[in-house]
């Protein structure tokens, strides 16, 4: 590769494009800024469901599945028919949240520039379900992530989460999440 063509390649990958489908079924992973040891989201966890409350009241989506971790949480939403507009429900939970928040977190000379508090990862990941198979795997993952960080050993354990209420719905066994009771774990 010529050196030259370095900058206008590096160029194409900053700019990130969003899946927008109107009505569409998401998956995210939304992270602290500063991940490593941080508990901030469980040790906050009242601030962040008021943020969530606050924010879904006004803008709605079906959240189907959602698990909060110490440093980053997964969620599955189905946005409302005609909506796509997943980026604004995610500014507000985040603002929501940070305002509740006292300062005093790390900021980068950018952040501080920008009047931007370092709470959040700027960026999150967003996924759209493409079938019931895709759905079904990401609703598993959403659930098994404790499991895998090592913060339990059963998904049952971890109390941040909507497992409780797929077990209800006779989707998951109480002791989903060990051996070889978990679906498909090739998630990658």
């Amino acid at each position: 590769m010529k050196r030259s063509a370095i900058p206008a390649i590096l160029a194409v990958v900053r700019t990130y494009l969003r899946n927008r489908t109107l009505g569409g079924t998401y998956f995210f992973t939304v992270n602290l800024a500063e991940r490593q040891g941080n508990t901030l989201l469980t040790d906050n966890i009242d601030l962040l469901r008021e943020a969530f409350r606050r924010t879904l009241a006004e803008y709605p989506v079906a959240m189907d599945a959602i698990v909060v971790l110490p440093d980053h949480l997964h969620c599955l939403w189905r946005m409302p028919e005609g909506d796509d507009n997943y980026a604004s429900r995610w500014r507000l939970i985040k603002a929501g949240f940070s305002r509740a928040m006292a300062k005093g977190e790390r900021q980068s000379a950018s952040r501080l520039r920008k009047g931007e508090r370092g709470i959040w990862q700027r960026r999150y990941w967003e996924h759209l379900i493409r079938d019931e198979t895709d759905y079904a795997r990401h609703v598993d993952y959403i659930h098994y992530n404790p499991v895998k960080h090592g913060y339990v050993a059963q998904a049952r354990d971890w109390p941040y989460s909507t497992f409780p209420r797929w077990v209800e719905r006779g989707v998951y066994t109480e002791g989903w999440g060990v051996g070889n009771d978990v679906r498909d774990m090739n998630w990658e």
